[in-house]
């Protein structure tokens, strides 16, 4: 999930594509995104809102943007999320007039959300395109969530048990990253980024000059 700006470099030919990105936690797909959009230009990851603590060397409108549950009611009731849910007793949400604002530029945004969030994008920007992303086994995912050492043992299991359920949404979206071979996996994510630069509609705005002269 997210908002913000990160990373620019798109040429401003016109709207960027929407890619939502999903995956249980632990499956590494923070550090598959971030490291598409320190290769890639013209990529942008939203920051979003989040209602939960910030853990220990998180930054405020770099990592989230940290608001307490009252400021994020005030937004849903203004309409200013583009989606919004609520995920292991904290609410997380998109806003809407950021990821607007990017578009427009012509940069491309990945946004970093669960499955109840991917389904309220897909019916208010149907034209996106979502990626899931899975880990290679039930064991590989519960040795990453601990060997990030942020969690005690019963969160983590509560976290592999949430899993199941999430990894059964796969087949709602276009595109299944298995991220076992994390260079593998980022590999495949620029793949899917750069092919839809390659979208007719993409071209002909990025190369608008060059049609009317061959056209001509």
């Amino acid at each position: 999930m997210s908002n913000d700006a990160s990373k620019s470099g798109a040429e401003g030919t016109g709207p960027g594509i929407l890619y939502i990105v999903s995956a249980p936690s632990g499956t590494g797909k923070t550090s598959l995104v971030k490291a598409v959009q320190e290769a890639l230009p013209g990529v942008t990851v939203s920051i979003s809102y989040t209602t939960r603590p910030r853990r220990p060397g998180e930054r405020e409108g770099v990592d989230y943007h940290f608001v307490d549950p009252d400021r994020f009611r005030s937004m849903i009731e203004a309409g200013a999320f583009l989606e919004y849910a609520e995920v292991f007793g904290n609410f997380y949400g998109t806003a809407r007039h950021t990821v607007d604002e990017v578009l427009a530029r012509g940069e491309d945004v990945l946004l970093e959300i669960d499955w109840q969030g991917a389904r309220q994008v897909r019916d208010r920007v149907p034209h996106c395109r979502s990626i899931f992303i899975l880990p290679p086994s039930r064991e590989v995912l519960a040795q990453r969530l601990r060997a990030r050492g942020q969690d005690e043992e019963a969160v983590i299991a509560r976290r592999l048990a949430e899993a199941v359920s999430e990894m059964s949404h796969y087949e709602e979206y276009d595109f299944l990253i298995i991220n076992d071979r994390f260079e593998e996996a980022v590999a495949e994510l620029q793949a899917i980024l750069r092919a839809g630069r390659l979208g007719t509609a993409c071209q002909a705005r990025r190369h608008r000059a060059l049609l009317r002269a061959l056209l001509s």
